[in-house]
């Protein structure tokens, strides 16, 4: 690590000696990308957001450089608990990526374009060999023949060259294409849909489940005007996405004010529900900090209660328009109900969740809670990471 920041240090002294700008026709020169990511090991996350900010406004021709750049200091701004330059810079990235692909759909027109004028081509060359067959009974026209087909052929060769190229073009948008329905759907449910143009349902045995809903947020929303209502709930679910992604959390929908999570699916670990706690907490602090900034600006506060619980699921896309992928079974529901029988500002979580994470976070027993529907049910309320894991 030592050498790396080293070498990064000299390659910064360098450009700067030589005035060499961040892109050059041997490629681009990150150095403070790769500094900063040195620094965030170190956990000097105000260091690395300031070497990427200081870089960023340098990277002008490399579209996919600046969104690395700006895709790491989104994720430093959240480790530094700034969400308003999280949120600033998310921006950017999402206005980025969109410019991006309106460039990548202007190359597709140009494609599609190339493709008519090559199918003309073909055409045009069926029509000459039907002239050249009856060209052949007489010598008359031979040579004119003859000459027009090496014409035609070399307009042919020179569209194959062009064809090709764009071929591999088209083949790069097919490939972003793949990743936006990533971000819809699970990889392995996506590839699935794709091979098969349905998605089995499957039965895990073993999942954890978590749903966030704001205390009071009927009440609450009387009093906010529609865009300060939406504004809010979108800043707040942004920084969960961001949360759970970092953890591998499949994202499973938002209700109103409700946000639903689940570890262990699609892809099968023994990590879920350890994973969702971590994820639980880190949500949970995010709320409290972002309380404390309302209050300060005189707005109206949002408290969260957190509910979990693990058990078995079944999952899958229903419906054909507007799919999404769902999780349902006696898991869900009881999930809910921790939720709904917390407290604000707690993580609320079953004896079936607490069994698997008990030795990796310190939980205060609340005893046996009635549940509508489920009778007694033991619950804990999540204090904190166990002294010996912090």
């Amino acid at each position: 690590m030592l050498s790396a920041e080293a070498n990064l240090v000299k390659c910064k002294e360098v450009m700067r000696t030589h005035n060499l700008s961040n892109w050059g026709p041997a490629g681009s020169h990150l150095p403070n990308y790769y500094l900063a990511k040195v620094r965030i090991t170190q956990n000097q996350y105000k260091v690395a957001k300031a070497l990427l900010e200081a870089e960023i406004p340098n990277i002008k021709i490399v579209k996919k450089e600046l969104l690395k750049e700006q895709k790491l200091l989104i994720e430093v701004c959240l480790k530094l608990g700034d969400s308003e330059a999280a949120d600033s810079t998310f921006k950017k990235y999402t206005e980025l990526q969109s410019l991006i692909s309106a460039e990548e759909r202007k190359y597709r027109t140009k494609s599609f374009e190339v493709e008519s004028k090559i199918e003309e081509a073909e055409a045009t060359i069926k029509n000459l060999v039907f002239e050249k067959e009856l060209a052949d009974i007489t010598k008359k026209y031979l040579i004119g023949i003859a000459i027009l087909l090496l014409a035609v052929a070399s307009i042919i060769f020179n569209r194959f060259r062009v064809t090709r190229r764009q071929k591999k073009i088209i083949e790069k948008e097919k490939q972003r294409s793949e990743a936006l329905l990533l971000n819809i759907l699970p990889e392995e449910v996506a590839e699935e849909l794709k091979a098969k143009g349905s998605a089995d349902a499957r039965q895990f045995e073993e999942v954890t489940v978590m749903f966030t809903d704001f205390k009071g947020f009927t009440q609450i929303s009387e009093r906010l005007t529609a865009a300060e209502l939406v504004s809010e709930i979108d800043a707040c679910f942004k920084a969960f996405d961001h949360i759970i992604t970092a953890y591998g959390i499949e994202k499973i929908k938002t209700i109103g004010d409700a946000y639903m999570c689940v570890g262990g699916l699609p892809v099968p670990n023994k990590t879920h529900a350890t994973d969702i706690v971590h994820a639980a907490l880190d949500i949970q602090k995010f709320m409290e900090e972002h309380s404390r900034k309302r209050k300060k600006e005189g707005k109206e506060l949002f408290e969260i209660r957190i509910g979990i619980h693990t058990g078995p699921v079944v999952a899958g896309i229903v419906g054909i328009k507007k799919f999404a992928y769902d999780i349902w079974g006696d898991t869900v529901n009881i999930a809910s109900r921790m939720e709904s029988s917390g407290e604000a500002g707690k993580v609320n979580i079953s004896s079936t969740t607490y069994a698997l994470v008990k030795d990796t976070f310190t939980c205060e027993h609340r005893g046996k809670i009635q549940v509508k529907h489920k009778g007694e049910v033991d619950m804990y309320f999540v204090e904190s990471k166990s002294p010996t894991f912090n």
